[in-house]
């Protein structure tokens, strides 16, 4: 297929027309859409790449014959990097190197820079530099990136010598030899690594950039052709690193992320190297992913990247270990050292003593990674065996399942000191896992199509592991130190790993994944003869695992009723420890974004007051009434340490409620009095902040008389002003006072610590307190996100039952949006609905919001035409405004 060029358009004729640039844009976008025509998303692009490169260098050299007329060939036109190895995407750089020297460079600097600007003005883009030989040695001494593109330079046209000089000095003078370049690179990868926090299950993963995409091809190319000066990656066969079926599936992996590349830069009309949420459902529906229905399949699409790109970082995994023994072990390095029976170590890796080691005893499929976890000297698995055990993973069947020996390897996996992480990633980066455990099989390169949560289960699964075992480990302690000194109190850690193993186990499979998950994970431990009391513990947890942090989000942990009933949920101080420790962790596993510091107070206040509780005893609840007394008499105890006397306590306190002193702390109620003993009634309404509380937010008190749209107005205001609402408590008192209280924080998930900030917060909200609304200013309304537009969230409104029968509780699911909390209390207003508490919760996009609400007299509203009638009127709303 020859799609070069177009057979009827010679490229040199261009400039003979009237309007050179007009021609050379035209022809270019001849061309572009030529290519775009014969792209197929089920068929390789390789000719497609090398098509867009020669199309290039025909352009490139006549515009180099004409603005550098006779002279061309007295300086040489170079290919470097992408465009040098003729991989030419839709958009992608094109970068040049042109080889003058000094006395050229000055000589043809006016025809150089006509070359170049006319390059900008057809919209090609070079990247482009000018050097002498000697500059280019002595930049690409400097720096490897500068080497790497020379080690695929071409000659496009111009002086052949100075380019063959240049191939010739970067090989003689022995600039960046083949360990030195190994080593960069290896550096290079790990620092790219961490960029995309190690893991290429990111839900819109860099197909270039990030793990297991093309730029880990790149480097076992470049190594390779550093050290061999081969030209394809074919010779990895030749010189016997791959055989050829595992090189076919390297080469195939490739094609694949190259026709995605492809399909990205032709449907963003742009170098766009990310899979972005904005990309995926049209990928999906090009590469055929749909559902029964003929909508995209994005799930599975996605999938399918995820599965590719495992094998890439596996290959590549192999590859970079066995050119470092190449490159840089010494050969005294390279002689085995007994283990056991079956393995030996080389150069730090674990090594099979032959070929039939895991045919004769498929056990030590489980039992090398027990051995890398045992012996810290071991670095991994050596790439000769990792390709044994994928070899013989089908050993591992339903009988191996049931062996006795296997089920105590795998428990001793998890109850080693050191290493649970790492060899569990690598048992599922080597499918040992998924074979292991058939319903994990499931869940690999599984992703969950929201803004919540942002990898696949599987590694989701596995980030959670790493983040308990940092709990576990000394050198970390300080990152979360009541975790830390928690997780010393578990009797076996191992029953929490086991739980953190399964407890997303079912997802995908439709119904409760916590309850599904519960049963397999009970048929695991008793597969695994654990006593009963483990195997109840385990398969709780799993039930259970959203339990704790859907209490502290949702309900109002001051109410000692509240606690009461958590604390008979949860039964007994070990099974709270269990869960808190794997509460904190998978919510930190699944979205890091979304962690901050109110979650990790309220997780942390929930399970001390729990505690608390089941160390008093189920059987002596802590009273309403006694959590008042105490409260009011631990207030004033710090009033009167600030010099309050009781008349003035009673003066300020004349307007409060029972509801007031049991819902607030002695601290915050010593706050509000001082406050508001200092204030006349006629200077309401009173706006105070405190930058930081004892949950690490910031909490802006409101005391006013009560009129109609305060909690509108106070939530509006508080969007307007770019700030987070994650908490309210609205009380309004018998006489028509009410005290709003809002736990906020800043956008970026941190507290306020501008003194000016806390001053223009309560003078604005004041202001608009006092004008009833809430001036808009566009500048710091909050935007839906890029990603959110993706992920629209059905409004719904739905009653649930109040156990104490004090109000009526509403629950709303929407996309978080502006304005929603404020256009929620203008429907309140017009409903004449009392709003007593909000649970406010937004996880990704989603807002999920709980509202206690009653009548105007106080009571919860029972009567279903009038909920039903709420109802529906709070959506007509809510979707107006949408």
């Amino acid at each position: 297929m020859s799609i070069a060029l177009s057979p009827d358009t010679p490229v040199l004729s261009c400039f003979e027309q009237t309007n050179p640039i007009a021609q050379f844009k035209h022809l270019i976008n001849v061309q572009t859409q030529t290519l775009k025509r014969h792209f197929n998303p089920n068929q390789s692009v390789s000719t497609l790449l090398n098509a867009k490169s020669k199309f290039i260098d025909k352009l490139l050299e006549c515009c180099w014959q004409h603005f550098l007329g006779t002279h061309a060939h007295s300086l040489a036109l170079v290919a470097t990097g992408g465009y040098g190895r003729n991989e030419l995407f839709p958009h992608s750089d094109i970068d040049i190197l042109i080889i003058a020297t000094a006395d050229d460079k000055e000589h043809y600097q006016d025809q150089l820079a006509n070359f170049s600007r006319f390059l900008w003005d057809i919209g090609l883009k070079p990247g482009q530099s000018v050097r002498s030989l000697e500059e280019c040695l002595e930049v690409a001494a400097e720096d490897q990136t500068i080497f790497t593109c020379l080690l695929e330079m071409r000659l496009i046209t111009g002086n052949k010598s100075s380019f063959d000089a240049l191939k010739l000095q970067l090989n003689t003078r022995q600039l960046w030899p083949s360990e030195q370049f190994f080593l960069a690179k290896i550096a290079e990868q790990e620092q790219r690594y961490q960029k995309y926090h190690d893991t290429a299950y990111n839900l819109e993963p860099n197909i270039k950039e990030g793990p297991g995409g093309l730029r880990d091809l790149q480097i076992i190319s470049w190594v390779f052709k550093r050290h061999y000066n081969s030209s394809t990656l074919r010779e990895l066969i030749k010189y016997g690193y791959l055989p050829k079926s595992e090189y076919d599936n390297l080469i195939t992996a490739r094609d694949i992320l190259w026709r995605l590349r492809y399909a990205l830069h032709t449907l963003t009309k742009r170098c766009e190297d990310r899979l972005l949420f904005d990309y995926q459902r049209e990928l999906a529906k090009q590469f055929g992913y749909c559902n029964a229905d003929q909508q995209p399949d994005v799930e599975n699409f996605m999938q399918f990247y995820f599965k590719t790109v495992v094998d890439i970082e596996r290959l590549n995994e192999m590859l970079l270990q066995l050119l470092n023994e190449k490159l840089v072990s010494k050969k005294i390095n390279l002689k085995p050292i007994p283990i056991n029976s079956h393995f030996a170590s080389i150069d730090g890796y674990i090594e099979a003593v032959n070929k039939e080691v895991f045919s004769e005893d498929p056990l030590a499929l489980l039992e090398i990674f027990l051995l890398v976890q045992q012996i810290p000297s071991l670095k991994g698995i050596r790439a000769s065996t990792v390709r044994l055990i994928r070899k013989n993973i089908h050993r591992i069947d339903a009988a191996f399942r049931a062996d006795k020996q296997a089920n105590r390897l795998f428990l001793k996996i998890l109850q080693q000191p050191r290493g649970i992480t790492h060899e569990l990633k690598r048992m599922n980066r080597y499918g040992v896992l998924a074979a292991y455990l058939p319903d994990f099989a499931n869940i690999v390169a599984r992703m969950q199509y929201d803004l919540f949560h942002i990898y696949t289960v599987d590694e989701h699964t596995l980030i959670l592991i790493r983040n308990l075992r940092r709990f576990s480990l000394e050198k970390h302690s300080q990152e979360f130190p009541y975790c830390s000194k928690v997780f010393l109190l578990l009797p076996k850690p191992e029953l929490l790993y086991i739980a953190a193993l399964f407890h997303d186990i079912a997802k995908g499979r439709g119904g409760d994944h916590s309850q599904l998950g519960s049963h397999i994970a009970y048929d695991f431990c008793v597969q695994h003869d654990l006593p009963v009391q483990d195997c109840k513990l385990v398969s709780w947890l799993v039930g259970s695992h959203l339990l704790m942090s859907m209490t502290a989000q949702r309900k109002d942990i001051s109410d000692p009723e509240v606690i009461h009933t958590f604390a008979l949920q949860v039964g007994s101080i070990e099974y709270l420890n269990y869960l808190y420790l794997l509460t904190v962790a998978d919510i930190r596993a699944t979205n890091p974004s979304l962690w901050n510091s109110w979650k990790d107070t309220l997780l942390k206040e929930l399970h001390i007051a729990t505690h608390n509780a089941l160390h008093r005893g189920l059987h002596n609840p802590i009273a309403r009434s006694e959590r008042l007394l105490d409260n009011i008499k631990e207030a004033k105890q710090e009033l009167f340490k600030l010099g309050i006397s009781e008349a003035v306590l009673e003066k300020s306190w004349q307007h409060l409620s029972e509801d007031y002193f049991l819902r607030y702390s002695a601290d915050e109620i010593a706050w509000h009095t001082v406050a508001i003993a200092a204030s006349e009634d006629c200077n309401l309404p009173l706006v105070l902040l405190r930058p930081q509380t004892h949950r690490k937010s910031a909490e802006i008190f409101v005391y006013a008389h009560n009129e109609t749209g305060i909690f509108s107005i106070c939530t509006s205001s508080i969007d307007q002003l770019g700030l987070t609402i994650l908490d309210a408590r609205i009380i309004t008192s018998a006489d028509q006072y009410v005290l709003n209280s809002f736990q906020v924080l800043q956008q970026s998930g941190e507290a306020i610590k501008d003194l000016y900030q806390e001053i223009h917060i309560c003078t604005s909200l004041r202001q608009n307190l006092l004008s009833k609304q809430a001036i808009k200013n566009p500048k710091n309304i909050h935007k839906q996100s890029r990603q959110a537009r993706h992920f629209p969230i059905p409004t719904c409104l739905t009653y649930l039952e109040d156990a104490f029968n004090r109000y009526t509780i509403i629950e709303l699911v929407a996309t978080d949006r502006a304005g929603l909390l404020s256009k929620i209390g203008s429907a309140f207003t017009e409903l004449d609905i009392q709003l007593h508490d909000a649970k406010i919760t937004t996880i990704g996009s989603r807002a999920e919001d709980m509202f206690y609400v009653t009548d105007l007299s106080s009571r919860p509203i029972i009567d279903e035409e009038r909920k039903e009638y709420i109802q529906k009127r709070i959506l007509e709303l809510l979707n107006e405004e949408a």
